[in-house]
């Protein structure tokens, strides 16, 4: 059973760093692609950031990228969400998720299979 867990998470002033981290057991995960989402209360759930397990690939959305950094250590099976220059926009409840395959589509969580129980961001002003 694919289990994912996140940790992390915390208060953070504005411009401040965390790095998440995203431990996964239960398969290996070569040929997935694993993602980050973020959802505040009352507001859509967002893509933050994606890569493929196997190759490294990455993506990001607009509003992230140059701050925020999304790796993957193979050995350890545990994905990570480095967060630099943090900003109150980014506060939110962070979940990671995977999805079996790498082809388009990585930034719709509808097509993530596996996912996190997330971790809290909150950044102050």
């Amino acid at each position: 059973q694919v289990q994912l867990v996140e940790s992390g998470g915390g208060l953070m002033q504005a411009g401040g760093s965390l790095r998440l981290s995203c431990a996964a057991s239960g398969r290996t995960f070569s040929g997935y692609t694993m993602g980050w989402f973020r959802q505040d209360p009352g507001k859509e759930r967002e893509f933050v950031a994606a890569i493929t397990w196997s190759g490294g690939s990455t993506y990001y959305v607009d509003s992230v990228k140059g701050r925020f950094t999304i790796s993957r250590d193979k050995d350890k099976n545990t994905m990570y969400l480095q967060m630099n220059s943090l900003k109150p926009e980014d506060s939110a409840v962070y979940h990671c998720a995977a999805r079996r395959g790498t082809g388009m589509g990585w930034s719709h969580g509808r097509v993530y299979e596996y996912w996190g129980q997330g971790t809290q961001v909150n950044v102050s002003s």
